[in-house]
């Protein structure tokens, strides 16, 4: 309450001699919550402060800065750049059956402990590969240029997601690589 209205929220003055404030005050001056309050609330609770400023001249707070309000956009990604596949280069059409052939030809063993990567290609899609832990890199590389033919002649890069690396040593193993349940991003050379 100021010297010449009032305000909420910090927010700018409300005159006395307004008619459209006289509602607001006639429920303040009766000790009730005004329905304005109560509408905003929306059926949550309502809590008043009055702050006694009569003998004050209204000055609007300085407004506090929120940091950051608002939406936003990721600028630069790991992800991979979403890019066409090249035409009739591949040894099967069906993907269904290039990743039916790339899982037999992995020879994965059941009766050793095994790991789902998911691998994100350049093209946008995603491939969960199913491997030994102590089956390799270079069996990554395989069952992707098997599963998805048109990468068997286009040179590309393994990343993990988190840390960031390049995957250069095709004989390390998946365990030693850190690659047990991982994310891997292919990216084209």
């Amino acid at each position: 309450m100021w010297q010449e209205g009032f305000s909420l929220d910090d927010g700018d003055l409300r005159r006395y001699d307004d008619p459209a404030n006289r509602e607001f005050l006639a429920n303040i001056m009766r000790g009730s919550i005004p329905t304005e309050l109560i509408r905003e609330a929306q059926g949550g609770e309502v809590h008043v402060d009055m702050e006694d400023h009569r003998n004050e001249e209204f000055v609007k707070p300085k407004r506090k800065i929120k940091p950051f309000e608002g939406s936003g956009q990721t600028l630069g990604s790991i992800a991979p750049q979403v890019v066409s596949a090249p035409s009739g280069g591949g040894a099967s059409a069906d993907p269904a059956q290039a990743e039916t052939q790339a899982k037999s030809q992995a020879g994965v063993d059941e009766s050793k402990p095994t790991t789902n990567i998911q691998v994100r290609l350049a093209d946008g899609s995603r491939l969960i590969v199913k491997l030994n832990h102590e089956q390799t890199v270079g069996t990554l590389r395989q069952y992707i240029c098997t599963a998805r033919p048109q990468y068997g002649t286009t040179p590309f890069n393994l990343n993990t997601t988190f840390p960031n690396k390049e995957l250069t040593d095709d004989s390390q193993t998946l365990k030693a690589a850190g690659l047990l349940g991982a994310a891997v991003l292919q990216r084209l050379k």
